[in-house]
């Protein structure tokens, strides 16, 4: 997640864009966008590349999926943060700029700039992340959980870019009824990120569908900001907490419907589970050195 404090800008044309496509891993499953297994209202907002998965009850994106041509990747210069609220949504059903303002919150990219930066239309998608509905409340200290979170994005992205390999990447907040409400939005705890991508298959030739579900919790500081009664010192380390975990565990948390992404997890194939387990508990990450992909 990419962190900024910056202006607000004119807002683009976003009427014809074509949004996340389902079928981008093919030869491999369709990989559809993520929806809500508990009646919660969404609405979906294609942007150049990826798509986001909005909560208007929250004003916060359920879920962000974006599709990464490792093959096509341009670097985008960075000439600025323009955010914008996008203008297919009510002001009041996203949170703008008066949500950051003047706080230790910083405007968190759920989707990375990078990331839908590829082919001829990477100037366009950079922009585009620049949206509101793609922001979501941060923590400015994280500490190592930071740099690991951005470390994991870098490690994906760089092995995409090696290989030249395609990659569909989930992330969002994790909602929760006891979400500490600042400013009209009740701030997530936790986020998290599940990576799709493809592996040789048995024979050689069908590739098979994998995924890798990752959970970053950011709790001892959001609490720290909003002042709720809980919050307590933050030691030299306090935002070291991020795991790599079952994309079941995701789903559940999130209760959005994850489709093939599953069945597909390495942790379990990688990780066997204890007699008895349906799945291995969640590894706390100190380096990209952990990750199981």
């Amino acid at each position: 997640m990419d962190h900024s404090v910056s202006r607000t800008d004119a807002v683009p044309d976003l009427s014809r864009r074509a949004g996340y496509d389902p079928h981008f891993l093919a030869p491999g499953p369709p990989v559809p966008l993520p929806v809500p297994r508990d009646g919660a209202e969404v609405v979906v907002l294609p942007y150049t590349h990826f798509s986001v998965v909005h909560r208007p009850d929250r004003r916060l994106a359920a879920a962000t999926v974006v599709a990464v041509d490792g093959a096509a990747l341009v670097d985008v210069p960075r000439s600025g943060d323009a955010w914008f609220l996008d203008p297919r949504l009510g002001p009041d059903e996203q949170a703008g700029a008066q949500l950051y303002a003047r706080n230790d919150f910083d405007r968190g990219h759920l989707v990375r700039r990078r990331d839908p930066g590829w082919g001829p239309e990477a100037a366009r998608a950079n922009a585009d992340t620049f949206s509101y509905t793609n922001a979501a409340p941060q923590a400015s200290r994280f500490n190592q959980a930071v740099d690991l979170w951005l470390g994991l994005e870098d490690h994906v992205l760089d092995h995409a870019r090696q290989w030249g390999q395609r990659l569909v990447v989930v992330t969002g907040p994790v909602f929760a009824a006891d979400d500490p409400e600042y400013r009209g939005v009740r701030i997530p705890r936790r986020f998290y990120k599940v990576a799709a991508y493809l592996l040789p298959g048995p024979d050689g030739t069908v590739p098979v569908l994998a995924s890798a579900g990752f959970v970053l919790d950011q709790t001892p500081l959001v609490e720290q900001i909003v002042g709720t009664p809980e919050a307590q010192d933050v030691p030299e380390l306090g935002g070291f907490r991020t795991f790599q975990v079952p994309v079941e565990d995701v789903a559940e948390l999130t209760a959005l419907d994850l489709g093939p992404l599953v069945a597909a997890d390495r942790l379990p194939v990688l990780v066997p589970a204890a007699v008895g387990e349906p799945v291995p508990a969640w590894r706390p990450l100190a380096g990209v050195g952990d990750l199981l992909l």
